[in-house]
């Protein structure tokens, strides 16, 4: 099933933009939630029709701007550590999820695309994430605990409004036009900046790689299944190798060993707090990644047919997308 008019969220967003655009281009309708003027006026630009609101909005005034949609792709979310305060997180992605399926189901919607996050198998120290992973019975950060909370809520929701859905669990996702977060790393090591290092496992999907599978999703997936998108996982010694021969750059990143990566983080916890600001670095983060995470993206090209992206292809686009917008500062041979 695809090809209807679409309801959107997050459309302003890294992946909810790129998915938008994408449907735009496929020719279909897309009716795109807006919570801003500004916000609007860039939907409208692309082709989209925006509409006013808020996942938090009451579910009824949600439903009036899905109705003639056949599809909702709920892309809209928080995705945030070190927070705080982490109780907007929750609101969000946890009862934001939950008001907007209420919402698609009010308006007669057939199909939801939803957006998770691979952290949510919560697979254990040193395995390989499957979509059917007994989790660990922890959580390494709120943003992790939200974001497994919101899947529960979606498809518990869903279920009981007699609704499809289909989970999409993407990686850390990269490409050209991400340059918060784990882009970082390329970032920070193209201009010198990245000086220590932890040598953990680092999963990735290209940017076009989690937009397909969204398309394919929509169409192909069954209804209440995950499907974790994961084109490489690998350690992050070995990306910081991919990089420098890629791109000529040679600059030499020192790895710390956990425990010392772990004091690190809590100092900085630590002054963020005295100062009252947001630390760039906290426990839940160095725990995220002292754990790392590997996964095993195989699912969705057995039953949807999606082909990754080579990471080199994905490392050499990103950089020279970063040059080509005067973010690196240093000679390359891109």
């Amino acid at each position: 099933m695809s090809g209807g008019a679409a309801f959107v969220t997050g459309g302003t967003g890294f992946i909810g933009g790129a998915v938008l655009r994408r449907l735009l281009a496929d020719g279909r309708d897309v009716v795109a939630l807006s919570r801003s003027d500004d916000d609007a006026t860039r939907l409208a630009n692309l082709g989209a029709r925006a509409k006013s609101g808020d996942v938090l909005d009451d579910p009824d005034a949600l439903a009036a701007g899905m109705q003639g949609c056949e599809v909702l792709f709920h892309m809209a979310g928080v995705n945030s550590l070190c927070l705080h305060d982490p109780a907007p997180l929750y609101r969000t992605n946890v009862l934001g999820s939950h008001n907007i399926v209420t919402a698609a189901y009010r308006a007669g919607v057939n199909r939801i695309v939803y957006t998770s996050s691979a952290a949510v198998v919560g697979e254990g120290n040193g395995e390989t994430g499957v979509e059917t992973s007994a989790h660990r019975g922890y959580f390494l950060s709120h943003y992790e605990r939200s974001k497994y909370e919101a899947e529960r809520a979606v498809l518990a929701t869903a279920a009981s409004a007699g609704i499809e859905v289909v989970c999409v669990n993407p990686s850390s996702v990269q490409g050209p036009g991400r340059i918060h977060g784990t882009a970082r790393l390329l970032l920070d090591y193209a201009n010198g900046k990245l000086k220590v290092a932890l040598d953990t496992i680092m999963s990735v999907v290209d940017i076009a790689d989690c937009v397909e599978g969204h398309v394919l999703a929509e169409g192909k997936g069954a209804a209440g299944a995950r499907y974790i998108l994961n084109g490489a996982s690998l350690p992050v010694s070995r990306a910081i190798e991919m990089m420098s021969g890629l791109t000529g750059i040679e600059h030499r990143v020192r790895m710390i060993p956990p425990p010392a990566a772990r004091a690190l983080a809590t100092t900085m916890e630590v002054g963020g707090l005295l100062r009252r600001r947001r630390p760039s670095m906290c426990r839940e983060m160095m725990a995220t990644l002292i754990h790392g995470h590997r996964y095993d993206g195989s699912k969705a090209t057995r039953e949807l047919g999606l082909v990754y992206t080579p990471l080199e292809d994905t490392i050499l686009r990103t950089m020279r997308w970063y040059s080509d917008e005067g973010l690196i500062s240093r000679p390359t041979t891109l």
